[in-house]
């Protein structure tokens, strides 16, 4: 989930400006990219955050020191297939070892995808669908505290369908994105990537790509060509997934002048001077107002402060073997929430051939990370770390903390110890954040945290209560496993307001839990 200006002002007083470019994108940060073949960039020992034009009016600014990378040290390699059930075939099902039959978890998972999907409007789904075009129907998944449609949500969407065998949502769903969402301005430096944020309507709230999506993108497409085959034209599943991962690690250095422009004939993207209407708007506002505190911030007029150059390159830091928070060029940052070596191990198998090394490494260093930066009681991993491993600093001085993309983290290093189960280390940290959490008391589990525990806010959301549930997958045995899948089990479909992020975490964890969500391979039939 990218960071939103919107969740931050006000709510926490703290702005991270660890990206080198502010602009149109999530966080203050403009990560534009695109996503064309070409070469990889050279591999360097260190980048240094590119310096930033020091803002001007803006009262308590403190620009972060420029950091400065040690080079990739050692890690662990896991060649092989592992012991995990990509080998096996075999997924556990935590719901039936703890007495569910699985003809009610199949039950309870139809009954989310059904409520998520073809809901009521207003109260329970995220999907709808807009019309169609000469590639059929359109269709987006909308974040409804935000009011948008975002490449994280759309990927997870498209995840979700074909795991579960429904070809019309996600082929609706890939439509849209690639309509709206791909950028094909020539002129703006991230054509071929997907803009991460627009407006249901299809008009941009970004010009720029955000790299988890465009990960859970093309794994879908793969597996949708495993599951139907592939078909003409952007249904063509494996080319659009390859055309992804090119662009992921060989997109060329490309720089431009914004305001920028995410189709030919379109208007050039200004970002406003206020921060985009929706339900956390309202509350920032609301919150704002009754503390005295001046709305809109002063945040959004700087960030209307003239145009902004950018260089956007691969998304993936070459030197480093590991994915960016955004494909800004040079520097930058990582997101521990975006590192799937699950999914990385398949494309060392099925991507681009010139590519494959590289991504069997990634997986193996992306493992090696996950140690490196979770705190070492409690598991909890930042929302965002420099590239080897050192702590992001937010403006107030103090490091970035757990927050909600974090929450994905132990549901992306125990899906892999499930499908590969090469890394014990895994098994460690599943236990480590389970037992913090189960100690906090699971009700009580709050979205924001210090690495070292230290609750940052009173929201209880049922999104890191899912993705903990599916640190069972690694966990050791015992009562905090047993009681993160129950909790799992028990929570109802979320619905209201909060259905997207909570939503999307809760159904592809009851799928991930209940061992439905696989690896799909390729068959010889469709």
């Amino acid at each position: 989930m990218k960071i939103r200006v919107q969740d931050w002002v006000g709510a926490l007083g703290v702005l991270i400006f660890a990206v080198p470019v502010l602009g149109a994108q999530a966080g203050g940060a403009n990560p534009s990219g695109s996503a064309t073949a070409g070469q990889a960039q050279a591999p360097v020992t260190a980048q240094a955050t590119t310096p930033m034009q020091t803002p001007t009016g803006m009262p308590g600014w403190m620009m972060p020191a420029p950091h400065e990378n040690a080079p990739l040290g050692k890690f662990e390699r896991f060649p092989g297939n592992g012991e995990g059930a990509y080998k096996t075939g075999q997924y556990r099902d935590l719901f039936q070892e703890q007495g569910h039959a699985p003809a009610e978890t199949r039950a309870k998972i139809e009954k989310a995808f059904q409520q998520l999907f073809h809901g009521d409007g207003q109260e329970e789904r995220v999907y709808f669908e807009t019309g169609a075009n000469e590639n059929g129907t359109l269709a987006y998944v909308t974040d409804w505290n935000n009011n948008d449609a975002r490449t994280e949500g759309m990927s997870y969407g498209m995840m979700i369908c074909v795991e579960l065998n429904h070809k019309r949502e996600f082929d609706a769903i890939w439509n849209w994105a690639h309509t709206y969402m791909l950028i094909t301005d020539a002129k703006n430096p991230s054509a071929g990537y997907f803009a991460w944020s627009m407006n249901t309507d299809g008009t941009p709230r970004s010009t720029g790509a955000a790299p988890d999506g465009e990960e859970y993108f093309a794994m879908a497409l793969y597996f949708a060509a495993h599951r139907w085959g592939n078909g003409k034209g952007i249904y063509n599943y494996q080319a659009e997934a390859e055309k992804i991962l090119r662009g992921i690690r060989h997109h060329p250095v490309e720089t431009g002048t914004g305001p920028f422009r995410n189709h030919p004939g379109d208007e050039p993207f200004v970002e406003p001077d206020h921060p985009w209407p929706g339900l956390n708007t309202d509350r920032m506002e609301a919150a704002a107002k009754a503390a005295g505190r001046p709305w809109p911030p002063q945040f959004y007029r700087f960030m209307r402060g003239g145009p902004q150059k950018e260089s956007i390159g691969p998304m993936v830091d070459e030197a480093h073997n590991m994915i960016k928070f955004v494909p800004n060029w040079p520097g930058g940052t990582t997101d521990a929430s975006y590192h799937l070596p699950a999914f990385y191990e398949l494309w060392s198998r099925w991507g681009p051939v010139e590519d494959r090394v590289f991504w069997a490494t990634a997986a193996d260093v992306s493992r090696d990370f996950f140690s490196r930066v979770t705190g070492p009681e409690t598991g909890l991993t930042p929302d965002r770390s420099n590239f080897d491993g050192t702590p992001v600093t937010g403006r107030d001085g103090t490091p970035v903390p757990f927050m909600a993309d974090s929450w994905r983290s132990v549901s992306n290093w125990s899906v892999d110890y499930s499908w590969w189960k090469k890394d014990p280390r895994e098994t460690v940290l599943s236990d480590r954040i389970q037992k913090f959490f189960f100690s906090q008391g699971i009700d009580k589990i709050v979205d924001r945290y210090t690495l070292d525990g230290k609750p940052l806010s009173d929201h209880h959301p049922l999104g890191p209560i899912s993705t903990t549930a599916v640190g069972s997958l690694a966990a050791t045995d015992g009562p905090a496993a047993k009681a993160f899948v129950d909790a799992l089990w028990n929570e109802p479909v979320p619905s209201g307001e909060s259905r997207y992020y909570d939503g999307m975490l809760y159904l592809m964890s009851m799928m991930h839990v209940s061992g439905e969500f696989r690896i799909i391979k390729e068959s010889t039939s469709h």
